[in-house]
């Protein structure tokens, strides 16, 4: 008995081990395919972009069309690769969801380099950098300069998941942060009244000086929190971020990242080397 017992669990347990090494070697090739790979074999690269982005990744309201220094080196990117080219509305707070439920081979539109994302996912070479900007309204007699920011009573809007939460969350002693679900929530915000500034970067400052009539810029009259920027991808993937660095070194090398960021007006906010 005891060894038709184990005659007959040997049995059970074959179909199993079969199983188990199967799943376990699908779960082998998957964790050894690279978004490389799938680029090559699909003939498409999938870009994540936040469409309200200002010279970065802009879809404009009047036509439709995107533009931007990521549109015009995702367009790039996609040439040299050869390969056709597919955008994917994203956002900063659906940024670590987007990459690592592979809705999008890698993100670009200007990603800040934080600790928290860092831990997430893995950045290219930056080829941007830029330090925080207050806006405020012209109307208001509360900011002046941006030491008049961080005081008791002055409301700081933000928008939820960019580096300007977590960074002003960490350096705000006095003044009261108030976190928005959209960056069209804290543009509204100051122009309402409810808060006095919000706070952004050098692209999207220039989106408010130019297209409302409301918008006054506050500049740190010392370097605040300079931050560089780059593209985003999965963790876990050394092939395919070597592939986004190289592209990274060639535009900075061939002019393309110093001619797209002239034309969409960042030509400040470069990493020449």
């Amino acid at each position: 008995m005891k060894k038709i017992a184990q005659i007959t669990l040997l049995r059970i347990c074959q179909p199993c081990a079969g199983a188990l090494l199967l799943a376990l070697g699908v779960c082998a090739a998957n964790a050894q395919s690279s978004h490389a790979d799938r680029v090559a074999s699909t003939k498409e690269l999938r870009v994540c972009i936040w469409p309200d982005y200002y010279g970065i990744s802009y879809r404009n309201p009047k036509t439709q069309q995107l533009e931007g220094v990521d549109i015009d080196l995702s367009q790039a990117f996609a040439k040299d690769l050869g390969v056709k080219l597919r955008y994917v509305d994203s956002s900063f707070s659906k940024l670590v969801e987007d990459l690592t439920q592979d809705h999008c081979d890698i993100a670009m539109f200007s990603i800040g380099i934080t600790a928290a994302r860092a831990e997430k996912l893995r950045f290219s070479h930056p080829y941007l950098v830029s330090d925080i900007y207050a806006i405020t309204t012209r109307s208001n007699r509360r900011i002046k300069v941006w030491e008049d920011i961080d005081q008791a009573g002055v409301v700081v809007s933000v928008a939820k998941g960019t580096l300007h939460e977590t960074v002003m969350r960490d350096k705000l002693k006095a003044a009261t942060l108030s976190v928005n679900a959209t960056p069209q929530g804290r543009e509204q915000d100051v122009e309402s009244g409810r808060a006095d500034v919000f706070m952004t970067d050098y692209p999207f400052s220039r989106r408010m000086l130019e297209q409302t009539d409301w918008a006054r810029l506050v500049r740190p009259s010392s370097t605040f929190n300079l931050t560089p920027y780059a593209y985003a991808v999965a963790a876990g993937d050394a092939q395919w971020l070597q592939r986004v660095d190289k592209f990274v070194a060639d535009i900075k090398r061939d002019g393309r990242l110093a001619a797209a960021a002239k034309k969409n007006g960042l030509e400040p906010i470069v990493v020449r080397d």
